[in-house]
C-alpha cells in the first residue's frame, strides 16, 4: 500500500465534474478520482476548516464515530473495477476492529475530519494513477539500467549474500 494525500480537488474541464486527486509523499505519482459535488463540497469544506451552521452527513459521521468511542484508523483506496473505485474505512472500537465498504469520496471526506492516512493498493496505483514528474522517472530508469549495466555476476552474489545476513 502507498500512503496518499488529498493534493486538489478540480474540475474535469469536459464533464465539469469534481475530481479528488490525489498524490504520494514524493509527488510522482497522482490519483484522480470522479466524485460527485456534494462530496467535492465536503472535502473542501473540510480541508479548509470551513463551519458549517449544522452537521452536514460527514460531520454526523464523525460526531456519531466519537459519541460511541468508533476510532477511524486508517482508509483504503482497495480496489478498482469497472472504472470504478472501492475504499474501505478501517475503524477500531477497542480492541475490536472492522473494514466496512464505502465509497471513497466518503472514506477521503471521512479521512481529512480524522486527519487520518489514506492508503492505497499498489494495484489501484498501477492501473489508475497518473505520473506527475516524468523526468524524474526517467532518471530513475536511467539510474538503474545503469546500476545493471555495470553490474557483475560475482557482485551480485556478494549483494544477495549481505542481504541474507540482514
Amino acid at each position: 500500500m502507498i500512503e496518499m494525500r488529498v493534493a486538489a480537488i478540480a474540475l474535469d474541464a469536459v464533464t465539469r465534474s469534481p475530481i479528488v486527486l490525489l498524490k504520494d509523499a514524493t509527488e510522482r505519482r497522482a490519483l484522480p478520482i470522479y466524485i460527485g459535488q456534494d462530496q467535492a463540497r465536503s472535502i473542501i469544506g473540510a480541508l479548509e476548516h470551513q463551519p458549517t451552521p449544522r452537521p452536514i452527513t460527514h460531520d454526523l459521521m464523525v460526531n456519531i464515530f466519537r459519541a460511541w468511542n468508533l476510532k477511524l484508523d486508517k482508509v483504503i483506496i482497495s480496489t478498482l473495477q469497472d472504472n470504478t473505485f472501492y475504499a474501505l474505512l478501517c475503524m477500531k472500537m477497542g480492541k475490536k476492529e472492522k473494514n466496512i465498504d464505502c465509497r471513497p469520496s466518503d472514506a477521503i471526506a471521512l479521512a481529512v475530519r480524522y486527519n487520518c492516512p489514506i492508503w492505497v493498493m499498489e494495484e489501484v496505483i498501477l492501473d489508475a494513477s497518473i505520473p506527475v514528474d516524468r523526468d524524474a522517472d526517467e532518471e530513475e530508469r536511467e539510474a538503474f539500467k545503469d546500476f545493471v549495466a555495470n553490474l557483475s555476476p560475482d557482485e551480485l552474489i556478494r549483494r544477495a549474500q549481505q542481504a541474507g545476513e540482514e
